[in-house]
């Protein structure tokens, strides 16, 4: 009975996702903003013969191997750490959040299956959608680079098997992170607004601070060296293979092994988080 109510719930949710124009707005967003840092700067810095900050100081030749096919595996994930992990969050708290404004959470529980179902088919449809996402980006990433290599003459190997998976695992790990802290931020704050607002600065704001103030006190340091960002910062950097290049949120702190077990371990509290709060708060 749970098992068909989830699936039922669950194909409704896409449903809704499917036909709502803000999800789609999200999702092109990173869509765009992917390749643009990842190859329209880098691009323009090529073909203009200079070597500026956008293209992080590489040269012309370090540069154009970047924008390769081979690279894709590297190159998509860089940008997810901050951008594409605060653009998931805004979705997860959207989802979720939009729910208590728009109050369809009480209709849903008080008609619809139980309180678990409900909304562990949100769960279960933000990590399709983050798997699906992460895909996509990666074949359009594919499909650039592969005319940027043709235009410039050079040779278009695709990535190996073993390390494209790698990257689309570590999009994934990243991405799913990222997108149901946005998820329990918009169930503590019963709304989208707030929850996106808190969100954002988390991401953008507070761990960056932290990890400027863990340089001038040590004590904190072992707390910024296994904050959600840094997980999420350390797991793109392990893709790196350029070494020195400064990707904003791109972080080496700590190892790949080690940024997948955090980000695994945030991900369950943030789940576990979003189904307590709903099993045990009252929707009137």
């Amino acid at each position: 009975m749970i098992a068909r109510d989830l699936f039922a719930s669950t194909r409704a949710e896409l449903l809704r996702l499917r036909k709502w124009p803000a999800f789609w707005t999200v999702l092109g967003s990173w869509v765009v903003l992917n390749l643009v840092f990842a190859y329209l700067f880098n691009y323009l810095a090529y073909t203009s013969g200079q070597s500026s900050r956008m293209s992080n100081g590489l040269p012309k030749d370090a540069l154009l191997q970047q924008m390769l096919p081979a690279a894709v595996p590297e190159v998509f994930t860089q940008g997810m750490a901050m951008f594409g992990g605060a653009l998931m969050l805004i979705l997860g708290a959207l989802v979720v959040g939009s729910g208590f404004g728009w109050g369809t959470w009480k209709t849903v529980f008080t008609q619809g299956p139980s309180r678990f179902s409900a909304i562990g088919a949100v769960v279960l449809s933000l990590m399709l959608v983050v798997v699906g996402l992460v895909c996509v980006v990666f074949v359009v990433d594919v499909g650039v680079a592969s005319i940027i290599g043709a235009t410039q003459g050079q040779a278009l190997a695709l990535p190996p098997l073993g390390r494209s998976m790698l990257g689309i695992g570590t999009g994934i790990a990243i991405l799913g992170m990222w997108t149901l802290l946005g998820a329990l931020i918009g169930t503590i704050a019963r709304g989208p607004a707030l929850a996106v607002g808190l969100g954002l600065v988390w991401v953008l704001v507070v761990e960056n601070l932290l990890r400027g103030v863990a340089g001038i006190f040590e004590p904190i340091k072992a707390i910024t060296d296994h904050l959600p960002g840094t997980a999420a910062g350390s797991m793109a950097g392990a893709m790196r293979s350029v070494k020195g290049a400064a990707t904003p949120g791109v972080l080496d702190i700590l190892s790949r092994t080690e940024s997948l077990v955090f980000l695994g371990i945030y991900a369950a509290v943030f789940v576990a988080g979003t189904l307590w709060l709903f099993k045990r708060r009252d929707m009137v």
